[in-house]
């Protein structure tokens, strides 16, 4: 489906494609980028770093995480930057992330739920939830809503959530979330991308409801030529992503822009989308998409949304009330 024209600072819309020199100056703003020590994560925080914003990269496997931070630091040597280990794949780690963070008490500016999995063979988190919606879903809601308060204490504050096109082949599988009956890589990877979609939108609402100064938006690189596709995957699924990256896939560095404009650019008010322009939403640069149509019923995303709580054991009213 073709998308909507981007909207401007000032409400108007344009029809130029949006560019890395349309970041706004990030002096002042701190943001943490999860899954930053590789692809569009790291990107992500590199142009953020590039345009003056104070960055958290965090990463799951520190030894790539320093190697990544090396690199910014290379080229960007006035870069406030750094590195602290997530391991999205287990909830503990998330609290105690958020933990060090709530007793520094700074405010925070930007959180760009941006890492993730795509396809591994069934697996399990160390909570005993399936892999992909563990990491790619439950983290990110429990990281969320365990920031909030830091968010919260920010002006202009904005959580991004990447999603996929792929979100589209997506449902719920409500009786077999864990795929103890039936897995198969894709539709498991699909329902936790339409997961994405689900909670951010969910989250806009809430946030509008109890008139927190944070918004919501989502997005999607299209098919981006990173190591997501090859991290996870084996054998000839492997190899077919391989092939897919170098002969379909546009280049990371025009994916990013998609989470990026998501992050910084203005005239946003929440609950917007931004995905590629071009066929299929493959490729192309930033613009307004259109989610599956079922990921903006409101019924299903608030029974998703008590389903979300009960097995991370947060809620979003307690933690509005603990902010007050």
């Amino acid at each position: 489906m073709r998308a909507n024209s981007l909207a401007t600072a000032d409400g108007g819309t344009s029809g130029k494609p949006w560019t890395l020199l349309q970041i706004p100056d990030q002096t002042a703003r701190l943001a943490v980028v999860t899954g930053a020590n590789s692809g569009l994560g790291f990107l992500a925080a590199r142009e953020l770093a590039r345009k003056g914003a104070r960055v958290i990269m965090t990463a799951r496997d520190e030894g790539r995480g320093r190697i990544a931070l090396a690199r910014i630091r290379a080229e960007l040597p006035d870069a406030a930057v750094e590195l602290r280990w997530l391991d999205l794949a287990d909830l503990e780690n998330v609290s105690a992330f958020a933990g060090e963070m709530l007793t520094e008490g700074r405010p925070l500016d930007l959180l760009i739920n941006n890492a993730g999995v795509m396809m591994p063979p069934r697996g399990l988190t160390r909570q005993g939830h399936e892999t992909q919606f563990g990491v790619n879903h439950l983290a990110h809601f429990a990281l969320t809503l365990r920031l909030l308060p830091l968010l919260s204490a920010a002006v202009g504050t904005r959580v991004v959530t990447v999603s996929s096109e792929l979100h589209r082949r997506g449902r719920i599988h409500f009786e077999d979330l864990n795929g103890e009956k039936s897995y198969g890589r894709m539709a498991f990877y699909a329902q936790s991308k339409l997961a994405n979609v689900l909670f951010a939108l969910e989250l806009d609402r809430r946030l509008k409801a109890t008139g927190l100064p944070v918004i919501s938006v989502l997005a999607h690189p299209g098919y981006s030529d990173t190591n997501l596709q090859t991290s996870a995957t084996t054998g000839v699924l492997r190899l077919f992503m391989r092939i897919g990256n170098r002969f379909l896939a546009q280049n990371a560095g025009q994916g990013v822009l998609n989470q990026l404009y998501a992050a910084t650019a203005g005239g946003l008010r929440g609950g917007e989308f931004i995905g590629p322009d071009g066929f299929r939403e493959m490729r192309g640069s930033p613009t307004l998409v259109h989610p599956l149509p079922a990921a903006t019923d409101p019924e299903l995303a608030a029974r998703f949304w008590r389903l979300s709580e009960d097995l991370t054991h947060l809620s979003f009213p307690s933690t509005v009330e603990r902010m007050q």
